[in-house]
């Protein structure tokens, strides 16, 4: 049932993605870039944690400790989404 729910939220950040995509390439926005490549990223994390979590990780403790690495790519989709903000104020600054 985990597998299952973490499919479902890789897919839903791809679906995601894909529509920030959409919207760059409409609007040229850097925003809806940053924004697409950070829901890709965390599409890969909940991707990962559904391939290299083991199965058998029952208790908490486990499950935290099993692949810090994975939580690199998640760390990466918030670094980007703070840029992506950062970035859009000093635009409206600069206009």
């Amino acid at each position: 049932m985990r597998d299952f729910l973490w499919g479902v939220l890789a897919m839903a950040s791809v679906v995601v993605a894909i529509f920030f995509f959409h919207y760059w390439r409409v609007s040229r926005d850097r925003l809806f870039a940053y924004f697409s490549v950070a829901f890709a990223a965390m599409a890969l994390d909940w991707l990962g944690h559904a391939l290299l979590v083991p199965l058998d990780s029952v208790r908490a403790e486990v499950y935290l400790t099993s692949s810090p690495e994975i939580y690199l790519v998640c760390l990466f989709a918030f670094v980007v989404i703070l840029v992506a903000i950062i970035d859009k104020n000093r635009q409206v600054r600069r206009r």
